[in-house]
């Protein structure tokens, strides 16, 4: 049996519980993992301005892995660590598919400017992105055309609608634009519907989880991972234990090692007490 050295948590739908908090079983449980010795690396879809409030909720100090595995950033100072923007020829091409359902979301990695999305006049975005977009007003920038901002740090862009529309709309981009960009489809927890996000090649929790484990020499068999959603499924299938949440999606499951509780039920803190107990047995 390999002893775990990382620990790699997703947020929304597993860390945080269905309204979005963090509870004190979970701080305590992290806390545990942490005084055993795992390093803990928030692994998640969010920014980091919104992630950033629950790492520090949890005392968390180094990596942070944001944006489904586009940014590595820097705790303490916010600094990039790593990147995988997307190129400059793919861009416009997503940009007209998504127009054509809606409106798009460009993130760029802007933080310590207080930018984090760009847009254009969203009146013909879909009624699920605009009451997104009403809650996100502070970091969010509108400019008359996407295509011509003179950006380079684009992290990813994103759409949100209902599940049919977005189901269509990847199933157009997928044969427009192939490999050349990775699209991840996610139910939207904290507001209605569904996002497609269309991010690098290469990118991903796993591939970034992989890129800092052998940077500090550690085998991929010493990561346990827990999540909930499709782009929890790599790192949870590639993980020396994988984790699927109770409220998991079907498919994370079937990839798992384990099931536990739902988030409503406090199952990560039964997850993150499965790790330390195959560890102890080392």
């Amino acid at each position: 049996m390999m002893r775990y050295r990382i620990l790699a948590l997703d947020l929304d739908g597993t860390a945080l519980d269905p309204a979005g908090d963090l509870t004190d079983d979970v701080r305590d449980a992290v806390a545990a993992a942490r005084a055993s010795g795992l390093r803990v690396v928030l692994c998640t879809g969010r920014r980091f301005r919104t992630a950033l409030p629950v790492a520090q909720g949890l005392s968390l100090s180094g990596a942070i892995v944001v944006n489904n595995g586009v940014l590595v950033k820097d705790l303490a100072s916010g600094r990039t660590l790593s990147h995988r923007y997307l190129s400059d020829g793919v861009s416009a091409e997503i940009l007209a598919l998504v127009r054509e359902v809606g409106s798009p979301l460009v993130y760029v990695d802007a933080y310590e400017k207080r930018i984090d999305i760009l847009i254009e006049d969203h009146g013909r975005a879909h009624p699920f992105q605009r009451e997104y977009l009403e809650d996100n007003t502070d970091f969010t920038r509108v400019v008359g055309d996407l295509e011509n901002t003179g950006r380079d740090d684009v992290i990813m862009m994103s759409t949100m609608g209902d599940e049919a529309t977005l189901r269509a709309l990847r199933s157009r981009a997928e044969r427009g634009l192939g490999g050349r960009v990775r699209m991840h489809s996610l139910i939207n927890k904290n507001y209605r519907g569904q996002i497609l996000e269309f991010l690098a090649p290469g990118t991903g929790k796993w591939p970034t989880l992989l890129r800092i484990a052998a940077d500090e020499g550690i085998d991929p068999r010493q990561i346990a991972a827990v999540g909930d959603d499709d782009n929890d499924i790599e790192m949870i299938r590639g993980a020396g234990l994988g984790i699927a949440m109770g409220n998991a999606v079907d498919s994370a499951k079937a990839a798992a090692d384990h099931v536990t509780r739902s988030n409503a039920e406090g199952g990560v803190v039964e997850a993150i007490e499965r790790v330390l107990e195959e560890t102890r047995r080392v």
